[in-house]
């Protein structure tokens, strides 16, 4: 193919959805001259699955991005209909902020932020080819013939990848949402020596609003008090809009179960292995057949069109049945479809190709994010995004990789769980995965990444000041309240009984005073007159604190001891079949993953206790001998 030269950039970025957006943007903000090549400048940040932002584990994700300096809090923020935190009657280490977007507001206010910014040159472009000479990344080649000169590539493809549509019987290469595949990337990929796989997602059908009967639905609406995802917003105001909640019947299963034989999930035609967490609605009733319901959620899919999304039906069944067995489900009886539902397979990489900052171990400059790197949802996309684009300019400037420790923060778990566990199936964050959740809370996101954010380059003045007061309010405020003595008087005590709680025998710190469950920092303002007006947000973190420091201090000695492990570096170059005493399985998986250090290789699946002591030993003696060199 005859080439000309389009140009030469400091970073390339393969996908503008979620993991390419903040990819490009922490790129472009430190420094970098970045371009991003899309297939599409109107699939930029596009939700082409449910229209929202959080939930379970992933607000802990978007409250991180933001806490880092990236966009995504910001964005969902602008453009919400509708928020809610979820989880509010567990406690705070799963609580997790939800936010219904409207998805044009949310692609169109992403694609202002990409455009403003002056080291951002968006390109809409079919990268076919990437080059590499020596292992190093040179440059990548468009489908109009351009060969863009480059010093890092970052690959955030989605589910574009040779993406095959299948509704039923029917298939047909496709991106999501009717866009076009990327059919021949996968090609030059492959060409590298880096082995690709088929995943597969899928997304239920959208209906009419005015064909549905809400009357029949159970409504829910967003929370009085709305919480931003960023910590840039102290109050948000809006007027939201509703979601609906409505169930499967017997006759929705009966539907289905007639249909299975067409079901291209049982009757071999998809070939790539689907999200345990997300099922469809055909695996649900066939896995769960003593189920009598299955929850469906109606959620609007903006302000400004009458799609409805509704959760809890992806199906690849043929179009026939899709519009039989949504109208069994109570609201949706006449429902109208304006898009039905459809499973997608692409390719996508092993995790395990990966080093922790998301580099390629066998391509310097080349780096993966998002769906690509096996994960599923826009925050588990927007989170590698930002390491992959922080790490690309590092790596530029010859500075080290910057990683987070699991004892850091969720997005450290998930990728550490990727490139040392590596993944069977798309994977989801859940707050099981964090050994550290009760520190690793998405209301202290902030205190615990923003320093470091600042440290890189996002976190601008702006974002940092903000910060630094909110830091100094809380900080300020435990201090006073620790020694502000509350006595056993009279009128204290009587006060307390009002509230269910035993009676003073002797003086103590308001602070340990609301450490008791039935009391709160708000609820014991009568014995507090020197108290000034804080920020609801800093209110509940005080009452977090309180009521939780013993767990949190036990799980602070824990993150102590895990430190330990994690600071023993291993030297990158080590042949592991030179350790005598390791079992065959093991050295084969630690020559595979080349952990850096022995905390990652204990978490290597193969790799036994017994073979990180002989590690320990080997390692020891060979630090003994070097000294005495």
């Amino acid at each position: 193919m005859k080439t000309y030269f389009g140009g030469k950039f400091d970073v390339v970025v393969i996908g503008a959805g979620h993991a390419g957006c903040e990819a490009a943007l922490a790129s472009a903000r430190l420094g970098m001259k970045t371009l991003v090549a899309t297939m599409s400048l109107e699939s930029i940040a596009m939700m082409p699955c449910n229209p929202n932002v959080g939930g379970t584990a992933k607000g802990h994700l978007v409250r991180e991005i933001d806490a880092l300096g990236g966009e995504m809090g910001k964005n969902i923020d602008k453009t919400f209909i509708q928020s809610r935190m979820l989880n509010t009657s567990k406690g705070p280490a799963v609580h997790s902020l939800r936010a219904q977007a409207d998805k044009h507001s949310y692609t169109r206010e992403m694609k202002k932020v990409l455009e403003s910014e002056d080291n951002i040159y968006l390109k809409q472009v079919e990268v076919i080819s990437i080059e590499v000479e020596e292992g190093e990344v040179k440059g990548i080649i468009t489908k109009n013939g351009a060969y863009y000169e480059t010093k890092a590539v970052i690959l955030a493809t989605g589910t574009y990848l040779k993406g095959r549509i299948i509704i039923g019987e029917t298939s047909y290469y496709g991106g999501p949402n009717g866009l076009v595949p990327a059919m021949d990337l996968s090609q030059s990929i492959l060409n590298l020596g880096i082995k690709l796989r088929r995943f597969k997602t899928g997304t239920p059908a959208r209906v009419k609003r005015s064909s549905v009967d809400f009357s029949k639905m159970i409504e829910q609406c967003g929370d009085e008090r709305i919480i931003p995802f960023s910590f840039t917003n102290s109050n948000l105001e809006k007027e939201q809009i509703s979601c609906y909640l409505t169930y499967t019947n017997e006759k929705t299963h009966n539907i289905i179960k007639e249909n299975i034989d067409r079901s291209p999930m049982y009757n071999g035609s998809i070939e790539g292995i689907g999200p345990r967490y997300c099922p469809s609605i055909e695996d649900k009733i066939m896995r769960f057949p003593d189920k009598l319901q299955h929850q469906i959620f109606v959620e609007p899919e903006g302000e400004d069109t009458e799609e409805l999304y509704i959760g809890g039906m992806s199906s690849s069944m043929p179009e026939d049945v899709q519009i039989a067995m949504y109208r069994t489900i109570p609201g949706l009886e006449n429902c109208e479809f304006m898009r039905s539902a459809y499973a997608i397979e692409y390719d996508s990489v092993d995790p395990t190709e990966l080093k922790l900052s998301l580099e390629f171990k066998k391509v310097n400059g080349l780096f993966g994010a998002g769906q690509f790197n096996g994960t599923s949802g826009y925050e588990e996309a927007a989170s590698q995004g930002l390491i992959a684009g922080i790490n690309a300019s590092r790596k530029i400037k010859n500075q080290e990789p910057f990683i987070l420790r699991r004892s850091d923060a969720y997005i450290g778990v998930l990728i550490d769980d990727l490139v040392t566990k590596g993944t069977n199936e798309p994977y989801r964050m859940m707050t099981s995965r964090a050994e550290y959740r009760l520190l690793l809370r998405q209301d202290n996101a902030d205190l615990r990444l923003t320093e470091l954010g600042r440290e890189i380059g996002l976190v601008d003045d702006h974002r940092y000041n903000i910060f630094v007061e909110r830091k100094a309010k809380l900080e300020a405020e435990l201090e006073r309240i620790k020694n502000l003595q509350i006595t056993n008087k009279k009128e204290v005590n009587e006060f307390l009984e009002q509230l269910d709680s035993v009676a003073l025998k002797k003086p103590i710190s308001l602070y340990e005073l609301i450490k008791r469950p039935e009391l709160n920092y708000r609820v014991v303002e009568p014995l507090d007159a020197e108290r000034e007006v804080l920020p609801i947000d800093i209110i509940d973190q005080i009452d977090i604190i309180a009521k939780y420091e013993g767990y949190i201090q036990k799980q602070l000695e824990q993150v102590e001891q895990f430190k330990k492990i994690e600071n023993r570096l291993i030297d990158k170059d080590l042949d592991y079949s030179d350790v005598y005493g390791l079992r065959t399985e093991a050295i084969q998986k630690l020559n595979k993953f080349k952990p850096m250090n022995i905390g990652q290789a204990s978490r290597i699946s193969g790799v036994s206790p017994a073979d990180i002591s002989v590690l320990m030993i080997y390692l020891e003696q060979k630090k003994k001998q070097n000294k005495q060199k």
